[in-house]
Formats: structure tokens, C-alpha cells, sequence
């Protein structure tokens, strides 16, 4: 479908605000039980999710703006077969609200090859992003560098911090007592710096799976490998 063929509606996914891809129908449009959505018009970046977790914008904007075209959007909705949704790994439970999040990802565009990391940092209303190049790199070397960074942006230590990641290599490197034959330094740096912490888990979630600080987390990594790239094909 031509990007001249797709409109943009405004929905809620999750807590988030969000624009919702329809065609000309004024049907979401989908590909694998998936449906496309964009947190911001300008941005290049989009994202598919589980339609379950697209809802009407709740309050008084969705009862003084709702138009014929936002009920048949919420009717392709509710009628649009999903995969089951997946089970929260982390649920929205107090733990959670009293603690920093450290949303991290690593992107690498080759493996090795050049590399980036993203981090959502959270606590109660305050956010913080990250987006970094970090040169050439593996896969693995980018998830735990972004590990590292999002914790050394924390300057509190004795509050409590859950790091989010969705590589099963650096939860179990870390976690798990995995043997690491490679990237030592790093990996015993991170133990470092997580013996600083009174209150710390490392939680590894499934990635792509609608988790809005995991996807933003990537967001973050690709875009910092794609404007070196193209900063460097300019020079």
C-alpha cells in the first residue's frame, strides 16, 4: 500500500497516545494480526502491535470528537481476528510505579557492524531518553552497553531500579550465571556498577511484543545507527 493510500487516526495504545493507520475504507490496516501505529506524525518510525491494546481516547475529547470514522475504526477493531496476546511480563503493580524503569535495547546493523543503543528511563513522571552511537560492535556488545549506560544515568542508587531487556544473552550473562567466553570486561563492568545499587532486578521481557518502552527502546538504537549513516554519506 502507497503511504498516499494510508490515513492516520488517533487512538490510545496503552497509556499513550497514538496515530492508528487506516485506508481509505477507514479500516485499520493490518498485516499478520498486527495493526500499524506511529506515536508521533513527523517521526519515520512505526510500529505493529496487537490491536487489543488500541483503544478509543478515553475523557472528554473522545465524547466531543468522535466522528463516523472513529466508529468504524473501533468496529474493525473489535472484529479483527488477533494472535493471543502475550502475558504481561511485568505487571502494573506498585513495585513498578515506585521503581526507576530502565527501558534498554541494542541494535546492531551487521553483527558486527555499526552498532547503537537506546534507553527509556522512567520514574513517576519524569522520563529521559538515550539514543547513541557506539561504533562497530555485535549484537550482544550493543544490548549490554545500553545496560551500562541507563545505569550509570542513574545518580540515586538507593532508589529502587528495574532494567527491562529483551536479550536472553545479557539477562543471562548477568543474572543467571552464564559463562561469557567473550565480552568479560564489560559484562564484570556491569556487575560493577549493579553492586552500587541497594534495590536492583535485571528482568528480560519478550521483544516486539507491544511493550511501549521496549519498542521506543529500539526506536532509539536503529535511529542513532541510521543518522550516523547518513551523516557520513553527506561528508
Amino acid at each position: 500500500m502507497n503511504n498516499d493510500e494510508i490515513n492516520w487516526e488517533r487512538m490510545q495504545f496503552k497509556k499513550n497516545k497514538v496515530w492508528l493507520a487506516i485506508d481509505r475504507n477507514q479500516k485499520p490496516i493490518v498485516k499478520n494480526g498486527r495493526v500499524l501505529i506511529k506515536y508521533q506524525m513527523g517521526q519515520d518510525y512505526e510500529y505493529w502491535v496487537n490491536p487489543k491494546n488500541i483503544k478509543p481516547i478515553d475523557s472528554v475529547e473522545l465524547k466531543t470528537k468522535k466522528s463516523k470514522n472513529k466508529k468504524s475504526t473501533e468496529k474493525s477493531l473489535k472484529k479483527l481476528k488477533t494472535r493471543p496476546e502475550a502475558k504481561s511480563e511485568f505487571p502494573d503493580s506498585a513495585e513498578y510505579k515506585d521503581s526507576i524503569c530502565i527501558y534498554t535495547d541494542g541494535a546492531s546493523s551487521g553483527n558486527p557492524g555499526p552498532s547503537g543503543i537506546g534507553i527509556v528511563l522512567r520514574f513517576g513522571k519524569h522520563e529521559k531518553e538515550i539514543s547513541k552511537y557506539i561504533g562497530t560492535a555485535t549484537n550482544n556488545i550493543a544490548e549490554l552497553e545500553a545496560i551500562r549506560t541507563g545505569l550509570l544515568a542513574i545518580k540515586d542508587t538507593e532508589l529502587p531500579v528495574r532494567v527491562l531487556t529483551d536479550s536472553r544473552y545479557a539477562h543471562g550473562v548477568l543474572t543467571l550465571g552464564w559463562k561469557a567466553r567473550k565480552n568479560q570486561n564489560l559484562i564484570k563492568s556491569i556487575k560493577n556498577i549493579l553492586l552500587k545499587f541497594k534495590d536492583l532486578k535485571i528482568i528480560k521481557i519478550k521483544g516486539h511484543a507491544g511493550h511501549e518502552g521496549n519498542e521506543r527502546a529500539d526506536f532509539l538504537a536503529t535511529s542513532a545507527i541510521k543518522r550516523t549513516i547518513d551523516s557520513q554519506e553527506k561528508r
